[in-house]
């Protein structure tokens, strides 16, 4: 009994990598998903549905993470840091199931360039982000971990550029208002992915500073 209150130290990082995994699919679903826009349409509800079913495995993961913090006597990091790395990453993958509904939701049929590159940028940035999870686990990687959460930073500014830009064009422009409307908030959905994907890299960069 004393021995499941013991869960090896692998157990943890193992779920935080399993769940970065979906992270990193469902972004990439996400990418292929904009890309398709206004060329293949007719593999939107696919891939929709593809990012649907990484959110809900990613849940699943997040429920099982959060029973072995609880039932757990030893963790290998704070708990509260682990309780907030896996809130923060499940952020992440709620942001990206908003940007895929939102297609579905607004009825938005052709893609722009800024979403198409914020896209991009959402999928390199949940790369590195399951990249530092997975080297959070090696003492020996500490150094990589850091480097790619600082990478998720950098992605993240490169962002806020392409977003201002598509953001002053989208209004510059005349048009539509009720699309304009609609491809502003698919634009902030979009961006949000970024911002959730900087908190959780700031999060890991604590924990490695704290176990440094």
């Amino acid at each position: 009994m004393f021995s499941n209150l013991m869960p090896q130290r692998r157990e943890f990082y193992d779920l935080l990598a399993s769940h970065t995994d979906r992270l990193n699919a469902a972004a990439n679903a996400v990418l292929r998903l904009v890309n398709n826009l206004g060329t293949n349409n007719r593999d939107t509800s696919e891939l929709i549905k593809e990012v649907g079913l990484n959110e809900q495995s990613g849940d699943a993961i997040k429920a099982d993470l959060i029973a072995l913090l609880h039932r757990s006597f030893i963790t290998p990091i704070a708990r509260d840091d682990i309780h907030t790395l896996i809130l923060e990453l499940d952020e992440v993958l709620g942001g990206l199931q908003d940007v895929a509904f939102a297609v579905g939701m607004y009825h938005i049929k052709d893609s722009t360039p800024e979403a198409r590159e914020l896209a991009a940028l959402g999928a390199d940035a949940c790369q590195r982000l399951n990249r530092a999870v997975i080297a959070l686990s090696d003492k020996d990687r500490r150094k990589d971990a850091l480097q790619y959460c600082q990478e998720v930073d950098n992605i993240e500014s490169k962002a806020d550029k392409v977003f201002r830009k598509a953001i002053t064009r989208l209004f510059a422009e005349q048009g539509d208002v009720w699309a304009a409307m609609k491809l502003n908030e698919f634009y902030n959905l979009l961006e949000n992915v970024l911002d959730y994907c900087e908190e959780a890299a700031k999060t890991i960069e604590g924990i490695l500073i704290e176990n440094a």
